[in-house]
């Protein structure tokens, strides 16, 4: 396992079989460590598959040392945002065209990578089962909301959040992490439509569980149609999410509550939330994102791409 996205890679690993012989190789993001040191720990690096988080440096160096079979995970940006820009763009479509196996961690991005490869696949997300649980809610006056994913407006459409929840200030004590590259600006406009934040110091993963339990309902994007890991985390914790599903994608056709992005049924539903809407979004996690369905399945892509990479030596 090279590099990582949202804990998606580590917590692949961690759920295999015991049998199963893992390293995953990490970096930082200081220029050093994702270039030279990189190279120097993929040089050494030897096993029978190698799966790669982000279709960036890491993926490419890895192809060019010769590092096969290679599976290629893709996870938002780098299809989304990467793929387009006039420099990085180049790196990406070489991944795409290069690697044994592409994977996408969400359906948004699917329809991207099958326009480079038609064998591209989408590979649901695991919730890492030892940290997020479900623990009852302890009731309190106001409705507990929090909003969880990093404020960013076009990614994640925190100021449609906002403008939501300002709607509905009187009935919920919101709370906000402390961090994305827009945070002050949706501070700034909470502030200007009335509605009081609680700002929350960011955490590492394995705390993150906290905020999760302290809250009522779980705000996450409203941008991109389809389950974070935030949703997932808070789903697999026993608090039901808010969030843009688009019922455009087939992947999504079971979830609850599908196409919410009108700001005013945002604050409806979040004033009135629907009866066992929990139970039925967590329903959803646990037929899609099962950890024995998903390790199956890429257990399977692995044994495949073996066999194959095998006859070809």
């Amino acid at each position: 396992m090279i590099n990582d996205c949202a804990f998606v890679g580590a917590t692949l690993q961690k759920y295999m079989p015991n049998d199963v012989e893992k390293q995953h190789i990490r970096r930082s993001r200081n220029f050093f460590n994702k270039t030279f040191g990189i190279m120097f720990k993929l040089l050494s690096a030897k096993g029978d598959i190698y799966h790669v988080n982000y279709l960036l440096q890491d993926c490419y160096l890895a192809s060019k040392l010769g590092k096969k079979p290679l599976v290629g995970h893709a996870h938002g940006s780098d299809l989304r945002k990467t793929l387009i820009h006039p420099l990085w763009g180049r790196l990406v479509r070489y991944n795409l065209n290069h690697c044994d196996k592409i994977l996408v961690s969400t359906p948004d991005i699917l329809g991207l990578a099958k326009r480079y490869r038609k064998d591209a696949e989408y590979l649901p997300n695991l919730v890492d089962i030892s940290l997020f649980y479900p623990k009852p809610a302890i009731p309190k006056d106001k409705k507990r909301v929090l909003i969880a994913s990093n404020s960013n407006w076009r990614v994640k459409g925190t100021d449609i959040a906002i403008k939501a929840l300002s709607k509905i200030s009187e009935e919920v004590e919101v709370n906000i992490i402390q961090y994305g590259k827009d945070f002050e600006k949706t501070k700034a406009l909470a502030s200007s439509l009335g509605l009081r934040l609680k700002v929350l110091p960011k955490l590492s993963h394995d705390k993150i569980n906290k905020y999760y339990w302290g809250a009522d309902v779980v705000i996450d994007r409203f941008a991109l149609g389809s389950l974070g890991m935030v949703s997932l985390e808070a789903i697999s914790c026993g608090r039901p999410v808010i969030s843009w599903i688009s019922s455009k994608y087939p992947e999504n056709k079971d979830f609850p509550l599908r196409d919410l992005v009108d700001e005013e049924k945002i604050a409806n539903t979040i004033s009135d939330l629907p009866s066992n809407l929990w139970e039925k979004e967590f329903s959803f996690v646990k037929k899609y994102h099962r950890i024995e369905k998903v390790e199956s399945r890429l257990l399977s892509i692995y044994e495949t791409l073996i066999k194959r990479y095998a006859k070809s030596i």
